[in-house]
């Protein structure tokens, strides 16, 4: 935006006391004309109170193609609009189905408008969408779910994920996620690469698994030995051998995560 500015030569003006509305865009006063600009959804406008026809009309017209729209408004009104549109990346669709072939459901939570959110989640193969959604409410939505009693894996990079992060019952951070959202998270992943999702929950599974075989073997091997060695079944030597022998066995068990 800036380098359109300079390109175009266009004339620009100094805007002071600039505030972040959360969830809603940016508010400041323009020194020359002592008017107040906004910069942000149609939530800010109605926060101010500037009649939306114009943007309800932005807002519905599906030729302008997906994006989040932002609105300009300058003394009162709407002056322009503006489209942001992130890239979705290549390798999201094909995550979002290997992760439903692992039984899970996915579901996507985005500030954005409704219809944008929803054309974003069609390209995926994504049918549960909870769109316009503020910063501030989606820990609660979370927490919604999980009253539902469902088991919440939340995957966020942004400063606005972080109480979202922390709420989920598993929390993992991008690569290059802020580091608010890197503290929030239970799991922070070194590359910024959705795929290292899916292998993180492969990992934690394979883990949990092996925990439960280790324990597994390791009380059989008591609940059996030890009534054994008490009796006088077992040779002292014998007993002994067999535990160190239950040991290994356990320790070679959990070196199967590591090749995997």
């Amino acid at each position: 935006m800036a380098d359109y500015v300079r390109k175009n030569n266009i004339e620009t003006v100094e805007v002071n006391n600039i505030k972040e509305i959360r969830g809603m865009g940016i508010v400041g006063e323009c020194v020359e004309h002592k008017t107040k600009l906004l910069l942000g959804n149609k939530k800010l406008l109605e926060e101010n109170k500037i009649d939306t026809q114009w943007a309800d009309e932005i807002l519905n017209n599906e030729k302008l193609g997906v994006g989040t729209r932002l609105f300009v408004a300058h003394g009162g009104n709407i002056v322009g609009a503006i489209i942001v549109a992130d890239k979705i990346r290549e390798e999201s669709k094909e995550i979002v189905n290997e992760l439903e072939n692992m039984g899970l459901k996915i579901a996507m939570i985005s500030g954005d408008n409704k219809k944008t959110a929803e054309a974003v989640a069609r390209k995926l193969g994504i049918e549960k969408v909870l769109a316009e959604v503020l910063p501030s409410e989606k820990a609660a939505e979370i927490k919604k779910i999980q009253k539902e009693g469902e088991k919440i894996i939340f995957v966020g990079d942004g400063i606005n994920d972080a109480p979202s992060l922390v709420q989920a019952d598993l929390g993992i951070a991008m690569g290059n996620a802020q580091d608010i959202a890197k503290e929030a998270g239970q799991i922070i992943l070194v590359q910024n690469n959705l795929k290292k999702v899916v292998e993180a929950i492969k990992v934690s599974r394979l883990t949990f698994k092996t925990i439960r075989q280790n324990l597994f073997w390791a009380f059989g091997y008591n609940v059996i030995a030890i009534p054994l060695a008490m009796a006088g079944f077992l040779n002292p030597v014998i007993a002994a051998a067999a535990m160190a022998f239950s040991s290994v066995s356990v320790v070679a068990n959990s070196l199967r995560i590591y090749r995997k």
